[in-house]
């Protein structure tokens, strides 16, 4: 899947709850909240607990909580530089590094 095909499906989930897993093999869960050419924003303050879940870490079935900001970018469309607590708030992820997206 190339970066226009990635652009497309994250606007296709605009506003809805999606689990997203990047290259590194993190899965990500909220809602997305922003495309741009590069990057797409996800809003994990929904997500109580929010915690970047990898692979090994699924195995395991390992759940901890932490605190944590996500920063997100500002460009005028009313999401970025928003942060919360325990990992909640915008995360920016570029779109290169998604390899599956799925709506929850």
């Amino acid at each position: 899947m190339d970066i226009l095909e990635r652009y497309h499906a994250c606007n296709s989930c605009m506003n809805r709850r999606v689990s997203l897993l990047t290259a590194d093999g993190k899965r990500h869960e909220g809602v997305i909240v922003g495309v741009d050419e590069q990057n797409v924003y996800l809003d994990t303050s929904g997500t109580p607990g929010y915690q970047a879940e990898t692979l090994s870490t699924k195995r395991k079935k390992a759940r901890t909580s932490g605190f944590g900001y996500g920063y997100g970018y500002d460009n005028g469309y009313g999401y970025g530089n928003g942060f919360g607590f325990g990992g909640g708030g915008i995360l920016t992820l570029a779109l290169f590094s998604l390899l599956a997206i799925a709506l929850i």
